[in-house]
């Protein structure tokens, strides 16, 4: 069965794990850049254990939420773990990062060194509720 970050138990201290959907990162470092806060904000991002970004590739991101978010994965690289989770492929990446060199180097910062697991395309959600409509129908 797959569960989603927000459902896993982490083995880190408390304030040492960040979950975070990846709009929600874009849009809290677009602000932080408007308020001249982004180094701060960067660095926070980088200092926890595990960083787990979650539907990344579902929006597309402009020129200036994509390198934003570049930095932070950046500041991250070799240091700190990163989870991130998609339904799309990396090929499809570029449907979000509309620069295809940005696209290649934040695939490239995800890819080097670390573990890709593929669960699959089918959906956890849409087989839940399969489940639940057999279980309701039999009862």
């Amino acid at each position: 069965m797959t569960r989603s970050f927000h459902e896993i138990e982490s083995p880190f201290e408390p304030g040492r794990f960040k979950y975070v959907l990846a709009t929600k990162l874009v849009n809290e470092l677009v602000e932080a850049a408007d308020e001249k806060v982004l180094t701060k904000t960067i660095a926070r991002y980088g200092r926890v254990d595990l960083l787990c970004i979650d539907e990344l590739g579902y929006m597309e991101l402009d020129r200036r939420g994509a390198e934003l978010l570049f930095q932070v994965l950046t500041e991250r690289e070799e240091k700190n773990s990163m989870a991130i989770a998609s339904n799309e492929s990396f090929s499809s990446w570029t449907k979000t990062f509309t620069d295809p060199r940005l696209c290649a180097a934040i695939v490239d910062r995800l890819t080097f060194g670390g573990n890709i697991i593929e669960t699959g395309s089918d959906s956890y959600r849409l087989a839940h509720t399969k489940a639940r409509q057999q279980v309701n129908a039999v009862s």
